[in-house]
């Protein structure tokens, strides 16, 4: 089984490039499922019932949403009626509206994807580790195809998470910090583990935002409203992994990268 794992959408520019590239990359790599983040997909702040149909209908299978879940209000009048919307698990249990995973069927095996936020230099939330344990317990029961987006800030989260789930999920991808690393590799129990998958939008902006509130920002320590740099080159980061579907081990893993210094070829 194959799957396709493309990182934070930033704002319109995020949104033409899954547009444009989305169904070319599911030509290239027939990904069985197509997991895409879009916490940041709605004006770089979380995400509208118009994206999110039009990121399914461009071809995601799952949505992943992050720390900016409730950035636009919007979300909380149909979350509760998206299916293949999930928010970090890790949220307050039974206080907040959606859902923390979700499964797709694959012909006769289900693909679980777990949704979940780290907890250094973040907001609040539950402990990740400790829901992880719970979920999987009644999700291992139905499969053992589990992808896990985790959205956290540091490395180090990040690593600990995947090294302490290692065998137990067949992937555990990083998102939110907009910057692909080059560490995609199997740990040795067969989890595939990227620590950041990047993100997809303006390629000449400050993780996506405007350059000069940014920048300011930094200088003087001021607040600053951060606005998505949308004119300008644009870039898309995705991951493709490679699993045994009836053990869920990961067989391999590959970053993909789509900007000028990395033009997409077929």
């Amino acid at each position: 089984m194959r799957i396709l794992f493309v990182g934070d959408v930033v704002g319109n520019a995020g949104q033409e490039m899954i547009a444009t590239y989305l169904p070319q990359l599911k030509q290239k790599y027939h990904p069985q499922v197509t997991i895409v983040n879009g916490e940041n997909a709605t004006r770089g702040r979380g995400i509208d019932q118009i994206v999110y149909k039009h990121l399914l209908q461009q071809g995601a299978d799952v949505v992943s949403m992050g720390n900016h879940t409730w950035d636009n209000p919007a979300i909380e009048n149909f979350i509760q009626d998206a299916p293949r919307l999930i928010r970090p698990a890790n949220f307050s249990a039974g206080q907040v509206p959606g859902q923390g995973f979700t499964l797709v069927k694959v012909n006769t095996i289900e693909v679980a994807v777990i949704n979940l936020q780290g907890r250094v230099f973040m907001n609040p939330s539950d402990d990740p580790f400790a829901v992880a344990e719970d979920l999987l317990t009644r999700i291992k029961k139905r499969t053992k195809v589990i992808i896990v987006d985790f959205h956290a800030e540091t490395t180090s989260e990040k690593e600990a998470f995947a090294w302490c789930f290692d065998g137990q999920v067949s992937a555990v991808l990083g998102t939110h910090t907009h910057v692909q690393t080059n560490d995609a590799r199997i740990l040795p129990d067969g989890t595939a583990f990227l620590s950041d998958v990047g993100m997809t939008g303006p390629y000449d902006g400050i993780l996506g935002m405007q350059r000069g509130n940014v920048i300011k920002r930094f200088i003087n320590q001021m607040p600053t409203r951060f606005e998505v740099a949308e004119d300008g080159r644009k870039t898309l980061g995705a991951c493709v992994i490679e699993l045994n579907d009836t053990t869920g081990k990961a067989t391999k893993i590959q970053a993909v990268q789509i900007n000028p210094d990395h033009p997409f070829i077929s």
